[in-house]
């Protein structure tokens, strides 16, 4: 499928680019990126531009007719404990909260080509830096991170930073707010292909608009994304997987979250 995602940015202000730290958080001894000149988590990769997002982009968008509603403030019927098991995570008025040392969790049903909704606020009292800041991540079959991070004044690697697609891609620009406010994820995904043969047709390819910003679009994901290492497609992956939530030890929280699978044109009704 050849998703067309609109390339409208709703932002305000862009320009000043993230100084670097003098400790230039990050490695230089980890894989050289296809298709690039850095490596994975890149010492002297760019940041991006910072740039101040729409006020409440998408927040509390009403979950379209034909979507699932994952999370609705209320149950965790639609998801399972990263073991199989029920949720130990916490919930609070309408949004879950990570309990740490709980494990991951992740839908109970699977997806292939998908637009999913979430929204997302870290701590608001600010501990630990880099990494260790208001870590967590949005996993797509177990395979691919967007990740999760408190990166407002918050150095860290580049393609660690919040929306990046961990280990490859830095987000085209850092739209994050400050910590304990509710920030929107609207990702578009596509799965990867393979023929009978188990020749690669397409790679992964993704889409995201963080708080109104585009800052993935039509992205090629190299293959698995992981910490200082990276995967290919030497040999098929699932076409389709759960949504995986982690849990990093960090009490981020999540509200109204629901996803669209997305079919093929000229379907007819259903």
């Amino acid at each position: 499928m050849n998703m067309k995602i609109p390339t409208l940015v709703l932002c305000l202000s862009a320009g000043t680019l993230l100084a670097a730290d003098a400790n230039k958080p990050g490695y230089k001894d980890t894989p050289i990126i296809p298709g690039t000149k850095w490596h994975v988590h890149d010492s002297d990769r760019p940041h991006p531009p910072i740039v101040k997002p729409a006020e409440k982009f998408s927040q509390g968008a009403t979950a379209p007719a034909d979507a699932i509603v994952l999370f609705n403030g209320k149950d965790f019927s639609k998801w399972k404990s990263g073991k199989g098991g029920e949720v130990t995570w916490k919930i609070e008025k309408d949004y879950m909260e990570v309990t740490p040392k709980s494990g991951i969790i992740r839908t109970v049903d699977e997806f292939s080509d998908f637009q999913l909704h979430l929204e997302w606020a870290t701590p608001s009292k600010v501990e630990g830096e880099g990494q260790g800041r208001g870590n967590n991540g949005v996993n797509i079959f177990g395979l691919y991170e967007v990740q999760i991070l408190d990166s407002y004044d918050n150095i860290t690697y580049a393609d660690g930073q919040a929306s990046a697609l961990y280990g490859q891609f830095p987000p085209l620009v850092n739209a994050s707010k400050p910590p304990g406010e509710w920030q929107t994820y609207d990702i578009f995904f596509e799965a990867p292909r393979w023929d009978e043969s188990g020749k690669l047709l397409s790679k992964a390819k993704i889409t995201v608009i963080h708080n109104g910003c585009v800052v993935h679009h039509g992205t090629e994901l190299v293959g698995r994304t992981g910490h200082r290492s990276f995967g290919n497609y030497d040999k098929p992956q699932p076409s389709k997987g759960p949504i995986e939530l982690y849990e990093h030890g960090n009490p981020v929280r999540f509200r109204n979250i629901w996803i669209r699978p997305l079919g093929e044109y000229d379907a007819g009704k259903s």
